[in-house]
């Protein structure tokens, strides 16, 4: 049974619903292999976040494209500056570029 292909139980409980099926057929998809194929970088990632060398992640903050004129000038001076990317992000962020 290559890749995704379906596998058929009998007697078995329901993945879904956790409902039992007595002497039914229940259908259940096995997840897809991963690739061995090259990694590509995905380009929304690479254009929006840069590798330090230290490992962290830097990102531009949001909140200085328009209606700047109500904030102040160490507000601004503050979101023009680099941020980094938090923790939680970090795994994945890095899986959408291989190469950095």
């Amino acid at each position: 049974m290559p890749g995704g292909a379906p596998v058929t139980l009998k007697n078995q409980s329901n993945p879904r619903n956790g409902v039992a099926l007595a002497g039914k057929a229940c259908i259940v998809r096995r997840p897809m292999p991963r690739s061995i194929a090259r990694r590509k970088t995905k380009k929304a990632a690479a254009k929006r976040f840069k590798l330090t060398a230290s490992g962290k992640l830097l990102r531009r903050k949001p909140g200085l494209r328009h209606l700047a004129s109500s904030k102040n000038a160490k507000r601004k001076r503050n979101l023009g500056k680099a941020g980094l990317v938090h923790e939680t992000m970090v795994a994945r962020i890095k899986e959408c570029l291989p190469f950095a």
